[in-house]
């Protein structure tokens, strides 16, 4: 049997409560100005790195369509898909109107040349 008083007390490390060095760069990249240009370059970028938004723009390269007809073709749930509508029209690639109780989406075709003469702008590429 042990004694619970001269046992020592479990080693919690000092790791556990040391940050990790990525955590730590991190918040120093944080901290750090990013310029607003930059920024929007990525907001871009993570609105388009999601597959089920890819696969809602790719239907809509097709023609426009309903979030029904959307939700059909992605088999995510009706909340799910108006959230990754409402991502890809804060980007300016989606528009919606409203025809009866129906919402119809269509891919701004025009967004992605003009995100690319930005993008190319912003990087310094000649072009």
């Amino acid at each position: 049997m042990v004694d619970a008083t001269t046992s020592d007390p479990p080693q919690t490390g000092v790791s556990a409560l040391s940050p990790s060095p990525a955590r730590v760069r991190g918040t120093i990249a944080a901290a750090v100005a990013q310029p607003e240009d930059l920024r929007q370059l990525r907001a871009f970028h993570k609105v388009m790195a999601d597959v089920n938004r890819l696969r809602i723009v790719r239907r809509l390269a097709e023609s426009e369509a309903t979030v029904a007809e959307l939700i059909a073709h992605v088999g995510l749930s009706q909340p799910l898909v108006s959230w990754h509508l409402g991502r890809l029209r804060a980007a300016g690639v989606v528009v919606t109107r409203r025809q009866g109780r129906e919402t119809v989406c269509r891919l701004r075709e025009e967004a992605f040349e003009e995100f690319a003469e930005r993008e190319r702008a912003i990087l310094g590429f000649a072009g």
